[in-house]
This record gives C-alpha cells, sequence and structure tokens, in this order.
C-alpha cells in the first residue's frame, strides 16, 4: 500500500484490490474505524478523496485515486512527560517500537507517577514536536524487559488493536527456567484466573481464561542447571507464561511468586524478544528485535537464538 504524510494528512493511493468500493465500506471494513472515531471523520470532514469531501456512501473509489484522512492532528498531552533514556527499536509516523528496560512500569498507576515508559515517550513525542498522548498497544510487567508497541494516533491504536485482539500480533518471548524442560517443546493450554488467597497471584483454574503458550528449548546451561526458552502466546492474560510454565515444573529463574529460586536479579528471567505483525496501513511485514542491555541476565546473543530456530 502507497502511503505518505502530508502535514496533519495521511494520503493513501488507492490500491487495485479497492476499486469500486465505497469510502465507506474502506472505513467500516478494511480499516474497522470504531464508532466514535467513524462519527468525527464523517461530522468534521477529515476525510477527502482526490482533495474533496465525498458522500461516503455514494461515492466509490478507482486505483490510483488519493484518499486522504487527517490522522495527525495536534491533540492534548494527558500524560506528564519525563526525561528517561529510551532505546528505540522501530519508528515511523504511526507506529513506534520501544525496549522497555526491568524495573519499569509500562504506564502510570496513578496520575502523579512520572517514572513510567508511558512518561518516557511522552517526552520523546514532544522533543521531536510530535503533539500527542502515546497509547500503547500491549503491557510488559514491571520486571519484564522487551518490545512494547505504542500508537501514535488514534486510528492506529484503533487498528493495532483490533489485530491484538484477532491475535495478528505475533509476540516472541525469552526466559530461562528452572531444569532441564522436557519435552524440548510443547503447547499448554489451561485456563487463568486470579489466585483467591494472593492478590497478586495468577493460577491455572477451570473457571478461569482461556490461555494457550507454546515453548520450544533454544538452550540448556548445565552449569546452571537452566533452559533457555522460546515462548509465544496466543492470549494475553496477566502473568501467563510465569503462571504456565511453574503449572508444568519449570519456573522462570528468580519468579519466586511462582515456585521459582531467588537469583541475583531479583526478578523473573522474561523479556519480550520479538514483534511481528503487519503495518496497518503499509501492509508491509514489520519484525523487531529488542536487544537485551546493561544488567539483564539476557544477552543480544539469545535473542539471536530466535533466527536461528
Amino acid at each position: 500500500m502507497k502511503t505518505r504524510r502530508l502535514g496533519e494528512w495521511l494520503e493513501i493511493t488507492i490500491p487495485m484490490k479497492w476499486e469500486g468500493f465505497t469510502i465507506e465500506r474502506i472505513m467500516k471494513k478494511e480499516w474497522n474505524v470504531p464508532r466514535k472515531l467513524l462519527h468525527k471523520f464523517r461530522t468534521e470532514k477529515m476525510v477527502t478523496l482526490n482533495g474533496v469531501s465525498k458522500h461516503w456512501k455514494q461515492t466509490t473509489v478507482q486505483s490510483g485515486e488519493t484518499l486522504r484522512v487527517r490522522v495527525f492532528e495536534p491533540q492534548p498531552l494527558q500524560v506528564t512527560p519525563s526525561y528517561i533514556d529510551i532505546d528505540v527499536v522501530y519508528e515511523d509516523d504511526h507506529l513506534l517500537v520501544v525496549n522497555k528496560p526491568v524495573g519499569m512500569f509500562t504506564h502510570p498507576s496513578q496520575p502523579e507517577q512520572s517514572d513510567t515508559l508511558v512518561n518516557a515517550v511522552a517526552f520523546y513525542f514532544q522533543m521531536n514536536g510530535f503533539e500527542a498522548s502515546p497509547k500503547y498497544v500491549h503491557r510488559l510487567d514491571r520486571d519484564t524487559s522487551g518490545a512494547v508497541l505504542f500508537a501514535k494516533h488514534d486510528l492506529a491504536i484503533a487498528m493495532l488493536g483490533e489485530q491484538l485482539k484477532k491475535r495478528d500480533i505475533q509476540r516472541t518471548y525469552i526466559a530461562w527456567v528452572e531444569g532441564k524442560i522436557k519435552p524440548s517443546h510443547g503447547t499448554i493450554n489451561e485456563p487463568i484466573g486470579k489466585d483467591r488467597h494472593h492478590a497478586v497471584r495468577r493460577r491455572v483454574s477451570q473457571g478461569g481464561q482461556e490461555a494457550e503458550t507454546s515453548y520450544s528449548l533454544l538452550h540448556y546451561e548445565s552449569a546452571e542447571n537452566a533452559s533457555l526458552i522460546k515462548l509465544q502466546l496466543k492470549s494475553g492474560r496477566t502473568h501467563q507464561i510465569r503462571v504456565h510454565m511453574s503449572y508444568i515444573g519449570y519456573p522462570l529463574l528468580g519468579d519466586e511468586l511462582y515456585g521459582g529460586k531467588k537469583n541475583l536479579s531479583g526478578h523473573q528471567a522474561l523479556h519480550g524478544a520479538k514483534l511481528a505483525f503487519i503495518h496497518p496501513f503499509t501492509e508491509e511485514k514489520v519484525e523487531c528485535l529488542a536487544m537485551p542491555g546493561g544488567t539483564s541476565i539476557f544477552k543480544p546473543e539469545h535473542v539471536r537464538l530466535l533466527e536461528q530456530r
């Protein structure tokens, strides 16, 4: 899909596959624009065809014509910007992928909190002249490092949110677990619910939400009796990887909440190493690798193993 930014407008060259579609079909069926945003686009004449505002239901588009949507209008900042260095993995006009460090919350839980990844990205936006609040597509636990996907405008967050709901955004993690995992690959399909006896902990529970985790062995470290594994989720439940691995007898290193032994890092050994998805506007495949750094228990070579398997 051929697209470009023109000031506050996104311009799309109509592809052959949209030939004869109405503007309304493109907005509702191809892009799944939510109702509230549809209403805004329509009433404020934020969609044009060849530079002219047209009737959505009556106007059909032809290949090569230009559709413009005003998605980059300035928006009030709803979070306090904080100067914190961030590791940008991928960026374009619509999206930002940031490598979250261990020990940082993804977003504020209190209005006065200003040391989260969202606060840091807000500052990054401000310094780069982008007037909008960061919109995270998914979250990571405070003590899980790795790639977090942000959208830069309302249409992008709506489209990426739909992809996430349909499980079209592939998130790949690496983890160190205790022992030599057997079998070397498998799928855990067990529902997860809250633990009635603990405010934070989750547990496998037949009354919980469905959850599926696939894993495979990347490397066994005999000196530490620990397995480095690759994990992929077909759902995104709270603490899903930690609960499932503990359930089958291989808790994450350092994950004391779920039966893991205490280690020097003081937290679970889990890293969101890779994001893969289809770009909502260009329709190109985007793959992002988040390399661990600093004092992380993981090394870049651990992430590179994903590309070799």
